[in-house]
């Protein structure tokens, strides 16, 4: 695979697995023997806590802030850490300034983009975590990656943060001169009551081109998060699995389909 392909794991509703989504896509990518960089940018670190890495959280100069504001004077293998199933630009304490200081910035929405160039050839995927809220940090995500992964409830809330998602997503295509294609809607956390088999019903006749995966809720998840890896590198076999190895071939795949010859 020449250069690396981005995923944008996002959707502006808190609470709703965004960051256990985001790093078991990663580790289902890694599964498949793909090089995975996984992007924290959520000031609040989770994805950064569950994947083992909390020094790396209140770590001194250069953290992912200053990689953002001082373009091309941090480079981006200083803000890498290597995890056992892929490699972790992990947020920091620093980055709840991100939003007021990357408004003050010209370009201030493609510094990520502009970062992530200097390993475009070391990695099959990047992987991004956003925060649980629209604004420059996510407009640095959705500029980088151009393919989004939504996750979302099984939950009738989920039908305003989707439009509000797309509109937004819509208007930055506008402003940039860029397309962003969704490239999987992941419902999660399912349970089994009536209103979550009519919102699986409705997303599938909402989002007909988008594929959609159902992933359950299930105690191995949130024990592999606590161990601070995938559900693939945990002793336990759980059907989720499957589930998220689905996601990761068949984004490889159509990836490995449209590759641009070299």
């Amino acid at each position: 695979m020449a250069g690396s392909s981005r995923l944008c794991v996002t959707n502006q509703k808190g609470g709703v697995g965004k960051t256990t989504v985001a790093i078991n896509v990663a580790g289902a990518l890694n599964r498949l023997g793909r090089d995975v960089l996984f992007v924290d940018l959520d000031p609040q670190g989770n994805a950064t806590e569950g994947l083992g890495l909390l020094e790396a959280y209140d770590a001194e100069y250069p953290t992912l802030l200053d990689g953002f504001l001082e373009a091309g004077d941090v480079p981006i293998d200083d803000l890498i850490y290597a995890h056992a199933e892929m490699d972790v630009l992990a947020s920091n304490i620093e980055m709840n300034a991100a939003e007021a200081s990357l408004l003050q910035e010209v370009g201030g929405e493609t510094r990520l983009a502009s970062m992530l160039e200097e390993v475009d050839d070391d990695y099959d995927y990047v992987v991004v975590d956003c925060p649980p809220h629209l604004g420059m940090i996510t407009d640095n995500a959705l500029y980088a990656a151009r393919n989004l992964v939504i996750p979302a409830l099984a939950e009738s809330t989920s039908k305003r943060s989707l439009e509000l998602l797309f509109d937004y997503v819509s208007a930055l295509e506008r402003d940039h001169g860029i397309r962003i294609d969704t490239r999987a809607l992941v419902v999660n956390r399912i349970e089994n009551t009536n209103e979550a088999e009519a919102m699986l019903e409705w997303f599938g006749e909402a989002l007909p081109d988008v594929p959609n995966y159902e992933v359950r809720k299930r105690v191995a998840l949130q024990r592999a998060f606590a161990a601070g890896t995938s559900i693939f590198r945990t002793d336990e076999r759980v059907d989720m699995c499957d589930i998220f190895l689905e996601i990761a071939e068949t984004i490889d795949q159509h990836d490995t389909e449209n590759e641009v010859p070299a």
